[in-house]
């Protein structure tokens, strides 16, 4: 019975595994493989990743645009987060719950309720052809979510390691800096993985707010697609999906056992 439980899972596991890697190699296939109405006509090669390097104003501009975005997505989340989840844990003020409960409850409306509103904010403060812009749109979307995590993994911090750090001489923000946030360290690169990859794959926030020559990889994409009488060239778009696609896994491979511990922290006291 436990053998037979045991097989059910691993064969579970291996049809789940399966079922999220099959579209990433089927792009990967059809970005090098012939196929009639695409750059790679004849054999196995590299035509499509040559038509989609030379497209606009050049692959790296539309690769450094995402970048920038995500950069600055990323440090606006974990600048907010840490300093407000630190402030839930640790402090007590008047309407601290209803203050919490309120972040919270941002999660609940929908995506395209709060995109609107920012949107028109961002133009009317001329913001609206800024990567910087863009950036912190994406990251006020991730603030809910990030001070909850990161509320409770400083709930999970003991108290007595500032209170000793302070006895030895640290001020209240020095043992914040020296022993708490490295503390926390597994939510800090959760938090900002999670961002990085919702920033790096953004579409929507771009579309209404960049112009072409600053548009990231995925607002791209969708320009580079249309061949001649609106025939979608499927070549070059696998292609984008294969480039957009590989630097997000590496980093979300190489951050995989800080991701694991940074969802755990403070499960219990949180």
């Amino acid at each position: 019975m436990k053998n037979a439980k045991k097989s059910f899972y691993y064969l579970l596991t291996t049809l789940l595994i399966l079922t999220f890697i099959a579209p990433l190699a089927w792009a990967l296939y059809n970005s090098v493989a012939p196929n009639p109405g695409t750059a790679q006509t004849d054999g196995f090669g590299f035509a499509n990743y040559s038509t989609l390097a030379n497209y606009g104003s050049g692959i790296w501009t539309y690769i450094g645009n995402s970048l920038a975005v995500s950069v600055v997505a990323v440090l606006a989340v974990l600048i907010a987060t840490t300093t407000g989840g630190y402030a839930f844990a640790r402090y007590n003020f008047k309407g601290k719950n209803a203050s919490f409960l309120l972040v919270l409850s941002v999660m609940m409306v929908p995506y395209a309720a709060l995109l609107i509103p920012l949107i028109v904010w961002m133009k009317d403060i001329n913001m609206q052809n800024s990567l910087i812009g863009v950036g912190i749109i994406l990251a006020l979307f991730q603030l809910p979510f990030g001070t909850f995590m990161m509320r409770n993994a400083f709930s999970g911090v003991p108290r007595e390691l500032e209170e000793a750090a302070m006895v030895d001489g640290c001020g209240p923000f020095r043992a914040f800096w020296k022993v708490a946030v490295p503390a926390v360290r597994p939510a800090l690169v959760s938090v900002g993985l999670l961002t990085f990859l919702f920033a790096w794959n953004d579409f929507m926030v771009s579309l209404y707010l960049l112009s072409s020559d600053k548009a990231p990889l995925p607002l791209a994409m969708v320009n580079m697609r249309q061949q001649v009488m609106g025939v979608i060239d499927y070549g070059v778009t696998t292609a984008g999906v294969v480039v957009l696609t590989i630097p997000a896994m590496i980093l979300f491979l190489s951050l995989q056992k800080y991701y694991v511990k940074g969802f755990t922290s403070g499960a219990v006291k949180g």
